[in-house]
């Protein structure tokens, strides 16, 4: 027997130390897996360049499970006495390494760093044992047994055939992975298209009511999985089905894009395009990455560009590191040319479907949407490529493409300045009125009602040259896109502040909204009362909800402008009752405010050219006084406005109705609206 310490060193510890930086325990299957197919690929090598001429027998690895162990048996090309001191006692040697420099050119996908990986085991295990016998003629089958401290034995052993077997002795704290369910879970996870078969335990039947092991092994891999098969003997419902083994329960895939690289990079795969729903989060990290079909992870965000990943499918590349830090994938040359490969193909793919059937990629366009505005938004070099087959979709449903949208509305939605305005709703059915008036004036509105469209709004403004983006309810149509300037009639300050009070008065108060009354001329024919919202601080309000940085906005109240046509008749019929009622009580108070501000005036006039200091502070008190008295009055001529406005009916029912057309009005000013309509119809 073979006593020693294993050799660890200044110079071999650091490798050690980064192989367990991982979060999860579970990882120690996937390395003494990884290690056993590794040992028969290397075996397969060498039977296949004639240096080993023995049967090679079935060659699958088994994973068997007792009340106190895991074993992880293979019958690869086992180890002697002094390969287990080298390779696993010398823990800075790699036995995969030695043989691929030995075998680069024809090394059968060899997997793992044998010598680290297997130190995994002890995350788990208080004790393990190796019994292992090479596949060198003559050789003498040894067992290597460790507690887990630098300790070990060596010893020679009794094993018929070659191969290794690992035995792991569960630590306590570790009795979860001697559950069946657990390492059937992890199996799956990890091992489950790797190209060597793996048994775990019998395949079951139902029997006499009850399920009973059968003699054949429960093999849990797809050995050779879709992505390494030739894509001209795959048909779409090979894809689809596979698509369905990665994913149970969802929907099937738009299509899908077989990748299959040997330079300069190796890389193989399949992405699928999948039916997203509303939240982008909750469709992200369903790529999963394998290195040489073992499992590497699923969170592939920093190692493909974001919005690839709300991709779904499959990577498998040997140049992507197998158990690394993730700061190291996102700065590994390999990996960034992945990424900027992935992003051509996505690309052409899209390009080669809207060119050969523009029909078939109209119809899947609401589902590719918000996957194209995200990568158009995060990937410049996306938008680059994207911005041909993007499309516009309009109130009608209609698709174009940016140029040909451009070219539509060129003629008729070009302003005075030369701006070309793209008029847009987000709601067909809210903003209904606001679509029908843009049309009726031969403008076409595009209906931007996507998860992302708010951003993707203000990207096109800085893409396109001379354009803007207006929202069809954010004015008046004959302000949406000005012309030439309007010389319409405007009434006088007077008036204009009666029927600016008057209204102001019975506005509803809400929690974070605010209204800007504004008489201006829209025609006889126009609508009396129409509410618009600010479009500047709408936007910078839904950007708030995607982006970080702008929460402020989101706290600030949604500003809408009441519009009151002064050409309309009711709106003239308000205006004309108010002046009349209201003239007796608001003659003095008029008469008053005007000798106020004329004495402010007098003052203001005689303190010009003159520094604070040097004005008399009697002066200042006369002046703050009669600014207060001004302001009194101002107050009760208000009041006078707003006693007059709550007993007339019209008033009050054109204020609702355009809140009823912007669905805001609710709860009780609802049913008061209908109680007063029902009286004005009597």
């Amino acid at each position: 027997m073979q006593k020693g310490n294993i050799g660890v060193t200044t110079d071999n510890i650091f490798p050690v130390i980064k192989k367990f930086l991982y979060s999860d325990h579970e990882i120690f299957l996937r390395e003494l897996v990884s290690n056993a197919i590794d040992a028969t690929q290397k075996l397969k090598t060498l039977a296949s360049m004639g240096e080993y001429k023995e049967e090679l027998g079935d060659l699958t690895v088994h994973v068997a499970l007792d009340k106190k162990t895991i074993t992880v048996s293979d019958k690869g090309i086992g180890m002697t006495a002094e390969e287990i001191d080298k390779y696993i006692n010398q823990i800075a040697f790699s036995g995969a390494n030695d043989f691929l420099e030995k075998y680069k050119n024809d090394a059968n996908a060899i997997i793992g760093h044998f010598g680290l990986g297997f130190y995994s085991a002890f995350m788990v295990a208080k004790k393990v044992e190796i019994i292992t016998k090479s596949y060198k003629e003559g050789s003498q089958a040894v067992k290597w047994t460790c507690d887990g401290s630098p300790e070990f034995t060596i010893e020679d052993a009794k094993k018929a055939e070659r191969g290794t077997d690992i035995i792991l002795h569960i630590d306590d704290d570790c009795k979860e992975f001697l559950e069946e369910s657990r390492i059937s879970t992890l199996l799956n996870k990890y091992c489950r298209f790797l190209p060597v078969p793996i048994a775990f335990g019998k395949k079951k039947e139902w029997k006499d009511g009850k399920q009973v092991e059968t003699a054949e092994d429960n093999i849990i891999n797809d050995t050779n999985p879709l992505w390494k098969r030739t894509p001209s003997e795959l048909k779409d419902e090979d894809y689809k089905e596979f698509y369905s083994k990665l994913y149970p329960m969802s929907d099937e895939p738009l299509f899908w894009i077989h990748l299959n690289v040997d330079y300069p990079f190796h890389l193989t795969g399949v992405l699928y395009f999948p039916k997203i729903k509303n939240n982008i989060e909750l469709t992200k990290n369903k790529i999963q990455l394998y290195c040489n079909q073992v499992y590497v992870t699923d969170s592939v965000e920093g190692i493909v560009p974001d919005f690839l990943t709300l991709l779904h499918g499959v990577l498998d590349s040997p140049d992507i590191p197998l158990n690394v830090s993730r700061s190291y994938l996102q700065s590994d040359s390999n990996v960034k040319k992945i990424s900027t490969y992935i992003t051509k193909k996505v690309s052409d793919r899209l390009n080669d479907i809207f060119k050969k059937d523009r029909k078939q990629f109209e119809e899947k366009w609401n589902d590719l949407k918000i996957f194209m505005d995200y990568g158009m938004l995060t990937q410049d070099d996306f938008y680059q490529r994207a911005k041909d087959f993007a499309l516009f979709t309009d109130t009608d449903g209609k698709n174009f493409t940016y140029e040909e949208y451009k070219t539509l509305i060129k003629e008729n939605q070009t302003d005075k300045d030369g701006n070309l305005i793209y008029l847009y709703a987000n709601n067909k059915e809210e903003q209904f009125s606001y679509i029908n008036a843009a049309k009726n004036k031969g403008y076409s509105v595009l209906l931007m009602d996507g998860q992302l469209d708010i951003a993707v709004v203000s990207m096109l403004e800085q893409k396109f040259e001379k354009c803007r983006f207006t929202r069809v309810d954010s004015d008046i149509v004959d302000n949406l896109i000005v012309k030439e300037e309007k010389k319409s009639e405007v009434l006088d300050t007077v008036k204009q502040n009666t029927l600016t009070e008057v209204f102001k008065s019975q506005l509803p108060s809400m929690d974070k909204v605010e209204f800007n009354v504004i008489p201006t001329p829209m025609g006889e024919t126009g609508d009396p009362l129409i509410l618009t919202q600010s479009e500047y601080m709408r936007r910078m309000k839904e950007m708030a909800t995607i982006q970080a940085g702008m929460s402020f906005y989101g706290e600030m109240p949604d500003m809408y402008n009441l519009m009151l046509n002064t050409d309309h008749s009711l709106v003239k019929e308000v205006l004309a009752d108010a002046e009349a009622k209201c003239e007796e009580s608001l003659s003095p108070i008029d008469k008053e405010m005007t000798e106020v501000d004329n004495q402010r005036k007098a003052i203001r006039d005689s303190h010009k050219g003159k520094k604070d200091e040097e004005i008399p502070q009697a002066e200042k008190d006369t002046l703050s006084d009669l600014d207060k008295r001004y302001d009194a009055l101002k107050t009760d001529k208000n009041k006078i406005f707003a006693s007059y406005a709550s007993n007339n009916q019209i008033i009050r029912q054109l204020i609702d109705l355009s809140l009823l057309q912007n669905g805001m009005l609710k709860g009780e000013a609802l049913t008061n609206f209908v109680k007063r309509s029902l009286n004005l119809i009597k």
